[in-house]
């Protein structure tokens, strides 16, 4: 269950900002990362830098995307809800990519459930908003318009990974790219009902799987708190899944 936003102004002025055209711009996310100075000077006096919650929700099925989110250090995760209230994780989104593909795409109505999955920075803007500016951000949009095949591209191997590959393999490749995407730090904080739902499982799948990863010495799980220890163990249990989304995004500017 996560923290109903829609209508509400839930950001406070500690955690909203705007962007200046004359403070460094560090966004922590690919896409904003490769911005020249003309297009950032165009785009900053409309992006907001906030800090995301954990459990946030974003968005929900059949109301309009309002917000473009650029996410920084925070991870969310696109759900699809069934009509009995359960839900699975169809996409997550990271520093690697942005959200509101579909109010680029078409009438801006979702499909998904947007929900914060591990609390962090992020940048947004609004929806209306970067789709009338765009015509002046050529960079971006190319750069949207290469993510958007990206993206496409991780709900067709999520697909397969989730059909082909067992449980423990999913779950390494869940924690490896969320790592990727949390910025400096080995631990972020998750539970474990949260993980059976992004996987599909139910919670004792997960208690297994952890407890294994942890035996392998790949992970240490204290209270929801998930530190990666040995990398090299995890993408040992993860599958070929890991390796091709990864190959596939634009990495972080150094």
């Amino acid at each position: 269950m996560g923290v109903p936003l829609l209508g509400q102004d839930w950001m406070t002025t500690s955690t909203k900002s705007r962007a200046s055209r004359r403070t460094p711009f560090n966004p922590r996310n690919a896409l904003l990362g490769r911005l020249g100075k003309l297009e950032y000077h165009t785009l900053a006096p409309h992006l907001e830098h906030v800090e995301l919650p954990l459990g946030a929700v974003l968005g929900e099925p059949g109301h309009v995307d309002e917000y473009f989110y650029f996410p920084g250090t925070a991870v969310i995760s696109l759900l699809t809800v069934m009509r009995d209230g359960r839900s699975v994780e169809a996409a997550t989104v990271g520093n690697e990519g942005v959200t509101g593909l579909s109010a680029l795409l078409g009438d801006g109505i979702l499909a998904t459930r947007s929900n914060v999955q591990i609390a962090g920075s992020a940048y947004r803007v609004g929806s209306a908003t970067l789709l009338r500016i765009l015509v002046k951000l050529p960079t971006l949009e190319r750069l949207l318009k290469i993510y958007t095949r990206t993206f496409i591209n991780q709900l067709t191997q999520s697909l397969a990974c989730n059909s082909l590959h067992g449980v423990t393999a999913r779950c390494a490749r869940w924690l490896l790219m969320t790592h990727d995407r949390v910025g400096n730090t080995d631990t972020f904080y998750l539970t474990q009902e949260s993980l059976a739902v992004m996987l599909g499982v139910r919670r004792e799948g997960v208690s297994g799987v952890s407890r294994w990863l942890k035996a392998a010495g790949a992970i240490r799980y204290v209270r929801g708190r998930v530190t990666i220890v040995d990398r090299k163990q995890l993408e040992i249990a993860s599958c070929e899944c890991y390796g091709a989304a990864r190959r596939d995004y634009l990495p972080l500017p150094t």
